[in-house]
């Protein structure tokens, strides 16, 4: 598709990559003696309620072709000194505009991200003006929802 603007001609491509999330399931401690998940069913109930909202809730200029869980594995942490699981998600994705990509590497359990289409991306002074805007909107909404998830 080509769209005209400003009189210069800007190829308008869908652009396809991959991204994967890691779900980390930090156990918490019990209201009781019993209870208490532990830190792989956390991992996995996490991204469970991510691939529902990913299904279910449509985003403007965002396709999700498809999404693969990944086997859940476990690190130790020396910090907490336990074991923590991570439960991976990868997204196949098509998505319109080079900025729709920054909602998805802002978030804290973006892991990673490989572009498949197209090989070259051109982007104009305007675009990459844009997708600066995006970013820096994307990343105070983020510092806002931490700060009001800890003043809970």
């Amino acid at each position: 598709m080509v769209c005209e603007k400003n009189e210069e001609l800007i190829m308008k491509k869908n652009i396809k990559f991959k991204v994967r999330f890691d779900y980390m399931g930090r156990p918490k401690s019990a209201k009781f003696f019993f209870g208490r998940k532990n830190s792989e069913n956390i991992a996995e109930d996490m991204r469970e309620q991510q691939v529902a909202m990913w299904r279910n809730i449509p985003i403007q200029g965002v396709k999700v072709e498809n999404i693969d869980l990944g086997e859940i594995y476990r690190v130790y942490d020396e910090e907490l000194e336990e074991e923590i699981a991570y439960a991976p998600m990868e997204l196949l994705v098509m998505v319109y505009n080079v900025e729709d990509i920054v909602r998805f590497i802002v978030k804290d359990e973006f892991r990673k991200i490989e572009i498949l289409e197209p090989n070259n991306i051109d982007l104009s002074k305007h675009q990459v003006e844009r997708l600066l805007f995006k970013f820096n909107e994307e990343m105070k909404n983020m510092i806002f929802l931490k700060a009001k998830k800890y003043k809970e």
